[in-house]
Formats: C-alpha cells, sequence, structure tokens
C-alpha cells in the first residue's frame, strides 16, 4: 500500500465552498472543501461517478475502499485501518418521506492526520448543519476543526447518534398513541399502523445492530489522529448507542404487547356480538315453534274455536316462554 500522498489544495473547478454558481453536473466534481487550523475537511453529499474519479486521482486511497464509496449498495458497518488512513462505513436512521419508511442511509469517511473526507450516500441534515456552521462561524471552526481530524470525526459521529433520538421519540408517541386508539375502537386502521411502527422499529434495529461492535472499536482505531483524553468523548457515543438499542428493545416489547392486546379486544369485542347473536337466536326460537304449532290448521289446539282468545293465549305462552329464558340467562350469568 503506497502511502498518502500530501494533500493537495483542490482547483476551482474541484472545490465548492458555497458559492452561487453550480458546477456543470457530470463534469466538474461537486465537492465541498473546508481548511482550517492546518485540518482539511472534504465533503462530498450523492458522489457520482465524477466525485468518485476525482477521490480516487486525487489520494491514494485503497481500490477495495474506493470501490465501496462507488457501490450503489449498503455495505455492512466497518473499519479498515491501513499505515496513514482509516476509512470507515457507518449507517444511521433517516426518514423517507417519498416511500414513508425509515430507511438507512450510508456514510463513509476517510480520516488521516490532517484530513477527514466525509461522503455520505445522500444529504444528512446533521452534518450539513455542522458544515454551514464552520464555513460561516470563526468560532465553530475553531471548536470542531481545531482539534484534530479525529476529534471532528467525533463531533459529526456525535451529532449523527444525536439525530437518531428525535425518531426515536416519534416512534415512542406513535405507540402511545396506538395505545389510545386500540380502546377506541379503531379496527383494521389500528392492525394497520401497528404493522407499520414495528415495520419501523424493525429497520432501526437493523440499522443500529450491526455496528455496535464498529463503535466499540472506533477510539482505538483513530486514536493516533486525536486528542489523548479523546477515547471519554468516544465512550459517550458507545454508551448513546446502547441507550438507543436499549429503546429499541423496550419498544419492541411495546409494539408486540400493543399488538396482542389490541388482538385479544378485536376478540372480545367479536365473542360480545356473538353472545348478543345466541341470546338473540334463543329467545326466538321457542317463540318461532310456538307460532309455528299455532298456525298449523289442526282442531283441537286449545282456543281453536274461540276467535280472539287463542291470539291472547299465544301471545300469553310466548311471553312466558322468553321471560322464564331471559331469568334463565341471568341465573346462569349469561347475560
Amino acid at each position: 500500500m503506497a502511502n498518502l500522498p500530501k494533500i493537495r489544495r483542490a482547483s476551482a473547478r474541484a472545490s465548492r465552498q458555497f458559492t452561487d454558481a453550480a458546477p456543470a453536473p457530470e463534469r466538474v466534481p461537486d465537492v465541498q472543501r473546508l481548511e482550517s487550523h492546518g485540518l482539511t475537511w472534504i465533503n462530498i453529499d450523492s458522489p457520482r461517478e465524477t466525485e468518485i474519479s476525482w477521490l480516487a486521482e486525487s489520494y491514494d486511497f485503497h481500490e477495495l475502499d474506493i470501490e465501496d464509496v462507488r457501490s450503489r449498495r449498503r455495505q455492512r458497518a466497518k473499519i479498515d485501518e491501513y499505515d496513514d488512513y482509516v476509512f470507515l462505513v457507518l449507517h444511521f436512521p433517516r426518514f423517507d418521506k417519498r416511500t414513508q419508511r425509515l430507511q438507512a442511509a450510508e456514510l463513509n469517511v476517510f480520516i488521516s492526520k490532517n484530513l477527514l473526507i466525509t461522503i455520505p450516500n445522500e444529504s444528512l441534515k446533521p452534518i450539513s448543519a455542522m458544515w454551514s456552521r464552520c464555513a460561516t462561524r470563526d468560532e465553530d471552526r475553531e471548536r470542531f476543526m481545531g482539534k484534530g481530524s479525529g476529534y471532528l470525526l467525533y463531533e459529526l459521529v456525535d451529532a449523527m447518534f444525536d439525530y437518531c433520538f428525535p425518531i426515536l421519540d416519534k416512534i415512542g408517541f406513535k405507540l402511545d398513541a396506538l395505545e389510545d386508539e386500540i380502546f377506541d375502537g379503531g379496527g383494521e386502521t389500528i392492525v394497520r399502523d401497528i404493522s407499520n411502527a414495528k415495520q419501523e422499529i424493525i429497520n432501526y434495529r437493523k440499522i443500529i445492530k450491526p455496528q455496535r461492535p464498529t463503535l466499540r472499536g472506533l477510539e482505538r482505531q483513530v486514536k493516533e489522529y486525536a486528542p489523548h483524553d479523546l477515547e471519554f468523548y468516544f465512550d459517550d457515543i458507545v454508551d448513546k448507542n446502547e441507550r438507543i438499542w436499549d429503546l429499541l428493545e423496550n419498544y419492541k416489547e411495546v409494539v408486540e404487547a400493543l399488538e396482542a392486546t389490541n388482538e385479544s379486544v378485536i376478540t372480545h369485542r367479536l365473542n360480545e356480538i356473538i353472545r348478543v347473536l345466541t341470546i338473540m337466536s334463543a329467545l326466538v326460537l321457542p317463540l318461532t315453534f310456538i307460532t309455528g304449532f299455532y298456525g298449523m290448521n289442526i282442531d283441537g289446539l286449545v282456543f281453536s274455536n274461540h276467535g280472539g282468545w287463542s291470539i291472547v293465549f299465544v301471545a300469553g305462552v310466548m311471553v312466558g316462554t322468553a321471560a322464564g329464558l331471559i331469568a334463565w340467562f341471568r341465573r346462569k350469568r349469561w347475560i
């Protein structure tokens, strides 16, 4: 592996620092570059082949790392350590408004002594916000870029994990709302909402779980590019990741409990409907028998030759039968 060449200043055609003139697509690399305190931060949002080719030509990175950046398939979370730089792949949740689903956003990072290159496969708000602050405010540039590339990496990863908690809060609020709706009779809508919440939690777990061991080794791999006390900062990132995982475990149990509760409520309502229909059938059946029996054209039935008295008698028998059945149902505690 060849040594990492001296970092070269990008040409005007290959850098962009919040200028109004947009680079021509497919020709000029769309690269954001910022330098301060001997540290260069390069950010490439949603890289195209133009930016990837520029990256491969400008720096002596391993071809497999370049291939990982170029690949449209999501790479696993990992840390690849070389003699003069470290390549890092992390994933973070992002809500896709188009599909209304929680998706994984991939962040590729190259870090060396005086260089940090961030390459999200799509624009990430925390990174864009930090870039804007560093580009426009001297105190933020001093704060984030004045302690080396390792500290800047910590701030970026920390901001990304802070961004995870509002998404978790939204899932928690959704579960609380579902709990209230279950007992209000939401029907099929509740089943669909529970299924969507369950899918979000599953997707979130698939994003967070694979990179837990990666984060534990992050401080060890980048310690030569960071201040000596940075170990405590990266421990905080690991702690945040564990807190997120614990919340996801809790939400997983909650949504499964809500699903079971909703099924119980639906079953209970169905049993109530069946119970009422059964009682109505039990009441109507003997009355139907009585009216059918006395409706037959057979001589000798009680009051069959006494005109209106036969109607009164049949009605009395029907009322008495219904009252007796209701009293029996109550004694059995069926109603």
